[in-house]
Order: C-alpha cells, then sequence, then structure tokens
C-alpha cells in the first residue's frame, strides 16, 4: 500500500457576526414566544454557561451576513493568514447544520461567495460533527497528492430559526404560550459564526501536522437526539418526516423547529465516553502526551458530566490542559472546533513539539469525531 504524505493545518480563521449579545438582552434580539418572556430561558443559561454570543439577525429580522458570507469571511482569514490566496487553492469542503438552500449543497454557495476560480467542493451537512467531516475531506486531498492547498469551514446561522414565528401557531407552544423545553433550550444555547482550516502539503512556521481524523457514528443505537424535519413523538419513523406530511402539516406539528431530546442526551454522553476510551485503550489516544486538550461541548454542565465520568479513568486529560471560547463566543454548533482552535492558536500559547487532541460530540443521531495535531 502507497504511503500517504503529511498534511498540515497552515492557517485557521474566524468570523463571528455584529456585537456580543449578553444574557440579558437575547429575547430582546430573537423575540419572545406569544410576547411572554421564557420560562426556561434562565434555567438553560445557567446550565449552558454561555455569557455572550453574536448573531447575524437583526432584532428587526434583517440580516448582516448568509452562512455562506461567514463561511467565505473565515476562509479568506485562514488563506490570509496562511500566506495564500483563492487562486491557490484546489479543494474546498464545507459544513453546516442547516445551510442557507435545501438545495444546493452548502459547499456551492460557499464557493460563489469566496468569488474562487474553479475548483473541488464537497458538501456535509450534520450537526457538531460535520466539521471534523469536511476537515477529513479536505486532508485526504491534499495527502493523496490530488491538490497542494485545500480548506475546510464550518458555519451555523441558527438564530433565523429562533423567530419567533417558527414555534408560534404549532404544537411546540402551549395554551399559555409556553414553549416546549426541547425548542426552547436551544434557543438560549445556540448562535451564529463561522470557522476555517487552510491543509498543505508543506508545513509553514506555526503549522500544525494533522496526525489522523477518526469519526464514529452510533446512529444504530439511538434515535435522533438533536434533530429538525420531524415531530417529537415520531421522530424516529422517518415516513413521518416533514418531507412525506408537507411542509404546512410539518411546520404546525413543530417538525421544522430544531429539537433536542434531553434524557436520550445523558444516554449519548456516556456512549461518547465509551467510543473515547475505547480509542485510548487501543493507543490511538495517548492522553499523557496530550499538552492542549479543545472539547466541543455545548453547555457547561455537559463538561462537568463528561469529566465526572472521566476523572477516575486513564483517559482522563487534566482540566489545566483543557481550552475553551464557550462562554465568550457561545455555542456556534459545526463551527465551535475552529473558534476554539483559531483562539488557541492566536493566544500564542502552542509551542513546538507540543500535542492537542480536537474532541467533538454530536448528539444528532450519537456521532464523535477526534483529532490529533502536532505543531511543527
Amino acid at each position: 500500500m502507497q504511503r500517504l504524505a503529511q498534511a498540515y493545518i497552515t492557517g485557521v480563521g474566524a468570523f463571528l457576526p455584529g456585537a456580543p449579545v449578553t444574557n440579558d438582552r437575547i429575547e430582546d434580539h430573537l423575540g419572545r414566544i406569544a410576547g411572554r418572556d421564557s420560562l426556561f430561558g434562565k434555567k438553560a443559561l445557567r446550565w449552558n454557561g454561555v455569557e455572550s454570543r453574536h448573531y447575524s439577525m437583526a432584532p428587526d429580522g434583517g440580516v448582516s451576513h448568509t452562512n455562506a458570507q461567514m463561511c467565505a469571511l473565515a476562509l479568506s482569514q485562514a488563506l490570509e493568514r496562511a500566506g495564500l490566496g483563492v487562486g491557490d487553492l484546489g479543494m474546498l469542503a464545507a459544513a453546516t447544520t442547516q445551510g442557507d438552500y435545501f438545495v444546493p449543497g452548502h459547499a456551492a454557495a460557499v464557493h460563489a461567495e469566496l468569488r474562487a476560480p474553479p475548483l473541488e467542493i464537497a458538501s456535509f451537512q450534520s450537526v457538531c460533527g460535520s466539521s471534523l467531516m469536511a476537515a477529513k475531506a479536505a486532508w485526504n486531498s491534499v495527502r493523496t497528492g490530488e491538490h497542494r492547498v485545500a480548506a475546510a469551514c464550518a458555519g451555523e446561522f441558527s438564530s433565523r430559526f429562533f423567530r419567533p414565528s417558527f414555534y408560534e401557531g404549532t404544537t411546540l407552544v402551549d395554551e399559555k404560550g409556553r414553549l416546549r423545553p426541547e425548542a426552547d433550550f436551544l434557543r438560549f444555547t445556540l448562535s451564529d459564526g463561522a470557522g476555517a482550516i487552510a491543509i498543505e502539503d508543506k508545513p509553514r512556521p506555526g503549522a500544525l501536522k494533522i496526525d489522523f481524523i477518526d469519526i464514529v457514528s452510533l446512529a444504530n443505537r439511538f434515535d435522533p437526539c438533536m434533530w429538525a424535519g420531524a415531530a417529537i413523538e415520531t421522530r424516529a419513523d422517518m415516513m413521518t418526516s416533514w418531507a412525506h406530511v408537507g411542509p404546512r402539516a410539518a411546520h404546525h406539528a413543530g417538525a421544522i423547529a430544531l429539537l433536542q431530546d434531553f434524557e436520550l442526551l445523558k444516554r449519548v454522553i456516556r456512549a461518547w465516553i465509551g467510543v473515547y476510551l475505547q480509542k485510548v485503550d487501543e493507543g490511538r489516544i495517548v492522553p499523557s502526551e496530550i499538552d492542549h486538550c479543545l472539547v466541543h461541548y455545548s453547555a457547561k454542565s455537559l463538561r462537568a458530566e463528561i469529566v465526572s465520568l472521566l476523572e477516575d479513568t486513564a483517559g482522563m486529560v487534566p482540566e489545566a490542559k483543557w481550552f475553551s471560547v464557550l462562554r465568550e463566543k457561545g455555542n456556534v454548533g459545526s463551527a465551535s472546533i475552529w473558534l476554539m482552535l483559531e483562539g488557541l492558536v492566536q493566544s500564542g500559547r502552542i509551542k513546538s513539539g507540543e500535542k492537542l487532541l480536537c474532541v467533538v460530540p454530536e448528539s444528532g443521531r450519537a456521532l464523535v469525531g477526534f483529532m490529533v495535531l502536532e505543531a511543527v
């Protein structure tokens, strides 16, 4: 078997739209369901630990940037930091939870906004783990020798799906105007933005060599845990999804909104940990070698749960080595891992020879991804 070449992250970019929005302004910005303050919002904020976030949607419904535009801006920054231009790019992989179109794919929209010459593209639509799906495609395209330069981006425009009109008149809102927790939690947790990486076949100063990217789906074991397109009670039956009942009936059933099953999430967390510990047992991940640990968790309460499950195992990386931007930048879904990596790179903390472990759990239908990088 032919040995594959090495590939390196040579630039990391990020884009967050608008000024930071603090906790006391969330409902002023997104709007109030049935004109009422949320009964669940303060509890959600205590759980998630986010103190500020960014929105591309203005309080009046105006839009500053599309998802594709945010991704293009993050990509431009990543390429610039690598000393590259759009003309150097041979392959672009783009990730998102919900793009600007149903069809075509997100990568086509990003390519158009980037104003790059003709190139290879690949679109990845999932939840948070789609970021590593795109990164692996870009990485493989470089290490197989197909392209000298590739890039991966991930973007989210969640706020447009959190407007009151997405919920009012649906079964998600009761007779007192209260939104079901499965929807309300996400309104106070998710926000907008994009991140990107440039990957090359040769290192530059400050480059990060990609040792590996592993992605494991557990969809064979779980119903959807975070989803849109199906009603809460019937989400496991894809014959009842929005596409089969039609958009009007689906909206009334609350099947268009983004939803989260908290009880199922508790089981999914343990499954994520199980996959991670298997990687440790196999020697694929060696915790004692890790100098910086970037774990995408959607809430500080989930971090506490993860730590409690790991602290007495051989898989625990000391919390002093963990790095996060959740508190100040929010949970930006698939873009979060790149926002974390960009923040760590720009902090100047990474030293030559150090290893970084990036962990991206996805509650969608239970998936977890791992990426190990080495500073060169």
